[in-house]
């Protein structure tokens, strides 16, 4: 490949209408099928809802290991807590990164606006096995803290982790080098961006309508688009604007055993996790 050569679209996925928790609706994004596919990232929600009867039951208490959960909120807000006895809320343009590592048990219970408006992404990443058991620990950045740059066509881009344009993101030191960008491209308009050989890239349309990658494919609100490898993204718009999550990493490549909330490297090391859980000995750290 010669360089600056654009990523293609290698595959493209619609998002599916799941029930998670104790009953929340959401739009689960990634997360069916090959889990190798988006490596180092397993699992990609949606969950916008203007109906509070659609998302108050939450997700109650449950365990992680092995993973780093990722949200951001766009509308509403999340009270959470966990077995270490942090508490917390995160808000409108807030982000919790999470890294479960070794194991924790947290519940996440959204509650929506005054309107009764909630939206927001959960993103699982996953983490290599010499950091799985590594210590949980939290980032939680509030959105002032989250830099936006704007560029001369107006395009938008809200910097939550990786550098763009000399803005780095307020999420740093993880370990598999991700980037998570919210742009916001206007109609007529252009988007490039360059992204590192050999990692994992991909985007999640949430509003409207925009051509992406070397050959312009349409596509529009709900579609997730999966990049061949290459040195940049291209993005460009007609007559609306789009607005979509750019996500990118390193891809781990070692074995997935996964189950429910937990994801390990083997079936061993999932019975064993589930085996701590009954008896009490799952939390490592803390």
């Amino acid at each position: 490949m010669s360089a600056n050569n654009p990523r293609a679209i290698k595959h493209t996925f619609k998002n599916r209408p799941t029930l998670e928790g104790a009953g929340v609706h959401l739009k689960r994004a990634i997360g069916f099928g090959d889990p190798y596919l988006f490596d180092p990232f397993l699992l990609l929600d949606d969950f916008h809802s203007d109906d509070p009867q659609q998302y108050l039951a939450g997700f109650p208490w449950h365990p992680h290991r092995g993973i780093e959960t990722i949200t951001y909120m766009l509308e509403g807000r999340v009270e959470h807590g966990d077995s270490l006895g942090n508490r917390g809320v995160i808000s409108a343009g807030d982000v919790q990164w999470m890294t479960a590592g070794s194991g924790i048990i947290h519940q996440e219970m959204p509650k929506g606006d005054a309107q009764g408006r909630m939206y927001g992404f959960q993103l699982w990443a996953n983490l290599p096995a010499s950091h799985k058991m590594m210590a949980p620990r939290y980032q939680e950045i509030k959105s002032s803290r989250i830099p936006v740059v704007t560029r001369s066509n107006g395009t938008c881009i809200r910097v939550i982790c990786g550098t763009i344009d000399g803005q780095q993101g307020p999420v740093r030191d993880i370990i598999t080098d991700p980037q998570y960008l919210d742009v916001a491209l206007p109609a007529n308009s252009q988007f490039s961006h360059p992204t590192p050989r050999g990692y994992t890239v991909f985007a999640y349309v949430f509003e409207g309508v925009g051509q992406f990658g070397a050959q312009e494919s349409t596509l529009e609100n709900g579609s997730v688009i999966l990049f061949t490898d290459g040195d940049q993204v291209q993005i460009s718009t007609v007559g609306e604007g789009v607005r979509f999550l750019l996500i990118s990493g390193k891809p781990i490549g070692e074995p997935i055993a996964w189950r429910g909330p937990i994801v390990m490297n083997s079936q061993e090391e999932l019975r064993l996790a589930f085996d701590e859980l009954q008896k009490g000995t799952f939390i490592k750290h803390g």
